[in-house]
């Protein structure tokens, strides 16, 4: 009977994995007239279940049945917006959830962050201004 689950099992994975690559969760760059790209960025949830048993027969012989499902769901979340050196997080979802909201404020803290230390060191070596 394991054999017969794990082939099951097997081949539901292998549908999934054929399904939701990388591809699925960051899409193919989109380019605009004004140099813009647009990089689309998607949510992949997906679930699956199996299962099986054997079967006690009159004859010497096993009869197995079993089945197994799978279910995807793939969620636009948002687009990375690349325009020259500068990336943005556009949401496309109204209520982004907590993680959401750091990835996109992660740029402009790491901006603020260097721009701190820029400022420490031209306070400490003010010949280096004149």
């Amino acid at each position: 009977m394991s054999e017969n689950i794990q082939g099951i099992m097997g081949v539901t994975m292998d549908k999934i994995k054929s399904m939701a690559s990388a591809d699925t969760i960051i899409g193919d760059p989109i380019k605009t007239e004004n140099g813009i790209t647009l990089i689309p960025v998607s949510k992949v949830s997906y679930g699956f279940a199996s299962g099986g048993s054997d079967f006690p027969t009159k004859v010497n012989g096993e009869l197995f049945g079993g089945g197994g499902g799978a279910g995807m769901s793939i969620t636009p979340i948002a687009f990375l917006v690349v325009s020259g050196d500068s990336v943005k997080v556009m949401h496309i979802d109204t209520n982004p959830n907590s993680a959401d909201k750091v990835v996109a404020m992660l740029p402009d803290f790491f901006d603020r962050v260097v721009g701190l230390f820029k400022k420490e060191k031209d306070e400490s070596n003010p010949e280096a201004n004149q």
